[in-house]
């Protein structure tokens, strides 16, 4: 009975070991790792999405040096953008294109709200766990929607596609949520992980244990590429600061095509 036991437990670490093994290969670059839908490509021509995979990071509730970054971040962002109006502000790039997208919907994008609450209400970046900060903060210093998971929830290939209006998800509110037609959303082998309205997903959030994470940037026709891979740079220096010895497995600006 108990080499049975072990057998059992050998064999599911064997293939977890398997599995991860795959992900590498795939996550190197090779076929397979994202698929742009045509769908996708008639409705919003020229979408695109940024990735960034970085293993052996860490989640702290609070990381001392990361929230000196932050205090630092939010004073810049005041003193840069206090002496404008909320006008100027919605006019800027990439806000504006993401604000565009938001307003079909009868949305507003909620990187512009947040920017507007610290530059004019004086108020922080949201609290949460670090690895999530560091994705707020080049958010906000960047205005690029990203969306944040664990990469151990993932599974390949990564699919950006546009939702036909019936498909539902638990957001990580835990709400389930029905998508609006036509919104762009990405979903991994085992289902939808966000959309561009209603964000991301529960399954696959960062946790507090989470060890590998995947950060995702939305490019709308119009984004330059260059600029969101600026933007996943600083997410990984941010990722760095609270995880020093982390390892960036894929950094890729991509559109690929079904």
């Amino acid at each position: 009975m108990v080499s049975i036991i072990f057998w059992i437990v050998g064999s599911y670490q064997l293939l977890q070991l398997f599995k991860k093994k795959l992900q590498q290969i795939s996550l190197q670059g090779g076929p397979g790792l994202l698929i742009i839908t045509d769908e996708t490509r008639n409705i919003y021509p020229e979408a695109f999405l940024g990735l960034l995979v970085i293993r052996n990071v860490y989640n702290p509730d609070q990381h001392e040096e990361l929230d000196r970054y932050k205090l630092e971040l939010e004073k810049g962002l005041r003193e840069k953008y206090a002496g404008l109006d909320k006008a100027y502000l919605k006019n800027m790039e990439p806000i504006r294109t993401y604000s565009d997208y938001y307003r079909k919907f009868k949305k507003t994008y909620h990187v512009l709200l947040q920017l507007e609450s610290i530059v004019f209400k004086n108020k922080p970046i949201p609290k949460v766990a670090s690895l999530v900060e560091t994705m707020f903060m080049a958010e906000m210093k960047n205005f690029y929607l990203t969306a944040g998971h664990d990469l151990n929830t993932i599974g390949l290939p990564i699919r950006l596609d546009v939702s036909k209006g019936y498909e539902k998800y638990i957001q990580i509110s835990g709400n389930e949520k029905q998508l609006m037609h036509n919104d762009m959303m990405v979903s991994d082998s085992h289902g939808i992980t966000s959309s561009i309205i209603y964000g991301p997903d529960k399954r696959t959030q960062i946790a507090p244990d989470t060890r590998n994470v995947l950060f995702v940037v939305y490019g709308l026709p119009g984004i330059e590429k260059s600029k969101v891979f600026q933007h996943l740079r600083d997410i990984q220096n941010y990722v760095q600061v609270i995880s020093p010895k982390c390892k960036v497995e894929l950094l890729k600006v991509d559109a690929e095509k079904d």
